[in-house]
């Protein structure tokens, strides 16, 4: 996946269209992402007893994921949404040659 977690990105689709956030987690084996104040829901709690003492009930309001393919990374210097590319660039160090990888954005070129 090439959004990472930290990363701000822009909903595309659906009731938070054009929203932007940062990204809380990432869950790469359903490729879904946790996007800091997009798509929030309402989950009803029960109140009871937890290991960590009581537990009130009520309505609580918290981020549901949102499928990778439905939001953009941002680019930091246009703050507007792009795609991911990388850069291998080869380092030598002690003698033997080392790839680095490094995310550009590919709107305006930038490390991300």
């Amino acid at each position: 996946m090439k959004i990472k977690k930290g990363d701000t990105v822009q909903v595309l689709t659906g009731k938070d269209k054009a929203k932007q956030g940062k990204v809380i987690a990432v869950f790469p084996e359903t490729q879904r992402v946790l996007v800091e104040g997009v798509n929030r829901v309402t989950r009803h709690t029960k109140a009871g007893q937890s290991a960590r003492g009581t537990r009130t009930g009520g309505l609580v309001v918290q981020e549901a994921a949102i499928h990778v393919s439905n939001v953009a990374v941002v680019d930091p210097s246009e703050k507007k949404p792009t795609r991911v590319k990388t850069r291998v660039e080869t380092v030598e160090r002690n003698g033997r040659d080392k790839a680095s990888r490094t995310r550009v954005a590919v709107r305006s070129g930038k490390d991300l």
